[in-house]
């Protein structure tokens, strides 16, 4: 079977992650374990989360040994409990050994950020917003990064700087105005890519609805003027909150009605999900 798509864009990733930690050899477990060693092994989830990740654990161990069998017990994207038994794998115990962390890490840190990115979408239920995550990712991980956000219910924003315009305050302070900016960005590409404009108050507001753009996005406003923002914009162009947001304040921001909600914890701030790995002996085999 040839791999998909978005296995031949990961799988880069843990070769790099594998070489990282395997250097010139696992010299631990190739003193203890024997060559052709059979065993098998479980992944439990230690606290309850969003688990993602396990197709990545499973490219990883085939990686090292085409020859392993892995089994998830769960999809991605399934809500576990503590102490719950996620996956199983089975194969050559030198490659078992030699992959667990790295397989783990991936895992962990998916799992945390699906796990976490659940936690906020269940807070803006039954609202019409919908959480977004950013660029604030794990450098040369946003693939796996933006994945787990999908996992646990949220939308991704652009991928990178090359799929949508975002003209932020910086850029506008290049160009002297917003509508300076949106014009030379218009006379560039033409409608080529969405434009999304960063707005700080309400008369930057009414600058951007005049210039009919895609997407507004309303940085660090408080509760009152996202109020008005909504109010004032009347449902002509998508309206994104973003800055300071958190568990604590996203469904009173969800409620004044803003359409998106974009959230940098979800991938700059990753607490990982606790999950081990258990070796287990095969009954009969060579070990």
């Amino acid at each position: 079977m040839k791999p998909s798509s978005l296995q031949q864009q990961v799988e880069p990733l843990i070769r790099r992650a594998l070489e990282e930690d395997i250097g010139s050899g696992d010299v631990t477990t190739r003193a203890i374990l024997e060559p052709d060693a059979v065993y098998g092994g479980q992944m439990i989830a230690k606290a309850p989360g969003v688990v993602a990740g396990l197709e990545v654990a499973h490219w990883t161990f085939q990686l090292l040994d085409p020859s392993v069998k892995f089994q998830a017990l769960v999809p991605d994207g399934h809500s576990v409990k503590a102490f719950e038994v996620i996956a199983r794998v089975k194969g050559n115990g030198r490659a078992l050994l030699t992959g667990e962390r790295v397989a783990l890490n991936f895992v962990q840190r998916m799992s945390g950020i699906a796990t976490l990115t659940r936690q906020f979408v269940s807070a803006v239920s039954g609202t019409r917003a919908v959480i977004l995550d950013t660029r604030k990712t794990a450098p040369g991980l946003r693939i796996l990064d933006r994945w787990a956000v999908r996992l646990g219910g949220g939308q991704n924003h652009r991928f990178g700087l090359f799929d949508m315009v975002l003209i932020k305050d910086n850029h506008i302070q290049a160009a002297g105005s917003i509508t300076r900016a949106v014009e030379r960005v218009r006379q560039q590409y033409g409608q080529q890519y969405p434009i999304e404009v960063e707005v700080k108050d309400l008369n930057e507001l009414d600058e951007a609805l005049a210039l009919r753009v895609d997407r507004i996005l309303l940085d660090n406003m408080d509760i009152p003027t996202l109020r008005q923002a909504v109010e004032r914009t009347g449902g002509r162009i998508l309206l994104e909150a973003s800055g300071n947001i958190s568990l604590d304040n996203v469904a009173e921001v969800a409620r004044t009605g803003v359409d998106y909600i974009s959230v940098g914890q979800l991938t700059h701030s990753v607490k990982a999900l606790d999950i081990s790995f258990r070796l287990e002996p095969i009954p009969d085999s060579n070990t």
